[in-house]
């Protein structure tokens, strides 16, 4: 059995010879040079095929990394009635967590994708689309390929995934089961009412796609908040208004869905929203 260093080890060298472009490309001595360049192989890497003992080590070694970084159950995550001590509607099925979306282990996670949804390519790149690939392993980009193709010979060979139409991919090394990739709405100049549709769309079809494929617990993303620059605090009052209605109207089909936060700011928001709702 290889240890995590080995692997380390291995698989920096593994995906050199898998890049046309970097197989010369000197190895750093340290280990966070080490693992900084397999990240960044492994994000510039284009869907293809790969030697099954590598894909076997890179799963060991991504479980091993998901393992430390320290995976969070839905039992450690509280709900609205807990945290808040909050009564109102729904309470006990919602849940704002500030952390990492990588390590959740439920059912579904859901990724701020872009249209074609192949994650991102810029190495290191700190996005959510980057890093939930990372932790996925190359195996995600592959599947994500596999569905855009089929859509490219059903619909037209430039077809770009819509806004709103959630893609439905497994989690392979993540803890989550699953994974939605999303198309957010863009925000170039103002916030209009057919963006803030796009946006309630995004939450409302990925909760639908859950109760179709029996998934019962989903952590959201704050969608299109980043480089897609929708003002924080009204994406939030989108976001919690459109779950909201939705569990209204869908009372049952699902236990748990977590509004998942990175920033202060972003917890505060959403803490701030609950208990004025």
């Amino acid at each position: 059995m290889k240890s995590q260093l080995e692997r380390l080890d291995y698989l920096t060298e593994a995906f050199k010879q898998d890049s046309e472009e970097y197989k010369k490309l000197q190895t750093p001595a340290d280990v966070k040079g080490k693992k900084a360049l397999l990240r960044s192989l492994m994000n510039i890497r284009m869907p293809k095929d790969i030697d099954e003992e590598v894909l076997a080590i890179q799963d060991e070694y991504l479980k091993e990394a998901n393992r430390q970084k320290g995976i969070v159950t839905l039992n450690e995550i509280p709900t609205l009635s807990e945290l808040l001590h909050d009564k109102q509607r729904h309470s006990d099925v919602i849940s704002i967590y500030q952390g990492d979306i990588t390590c959740l282990a439920v059912d579904v996670i859901v990724n701020a994708a872009n249209s074609q949804m192949l994650g991102c390519f810029i190495p290191m790149h700190n996005c959510i689309d980057n890093c939930i690939h990372t932790y996925a392993g190359i195996q995600l980009r592959a599947e994500c390929d596999r569905q855009m193709k089929a859509k490219h010979i059903r619909y037209k060979e430039d077809y770009e995934q819509p806004t709103g139409i959630p893609l439905l991919t497994d989690g392979y090394n993540l803890p989550a089961k699953k994974v939605i990739h999303v198309v957010g709405p863009i925000v170039y100049d103002e916030v209009t009412p057919k963006l803030e549709e796009e946006l309630a769309s995004c939450y409302r079809n990925s909760l639908d796609m859950c109760a179709q494929n029996d998934l019962r617990s989903i952590a959201f993303c704050c969608i299109s908040t980043g480089v897609f620059r929708f003002p924080k605090k009204e994406a939030a009052l989108i976001a919690v208004s459109t779950v909201k209605k939705w569990l209204d109207e869908n009372e049952g089909k699902i236990e748990r869905v977590i509004f998942n936060v990175f920033s202060d700011e972003d917890r505060m928001i959403y803490e701030q929203i609950f208990r004025i709702y």
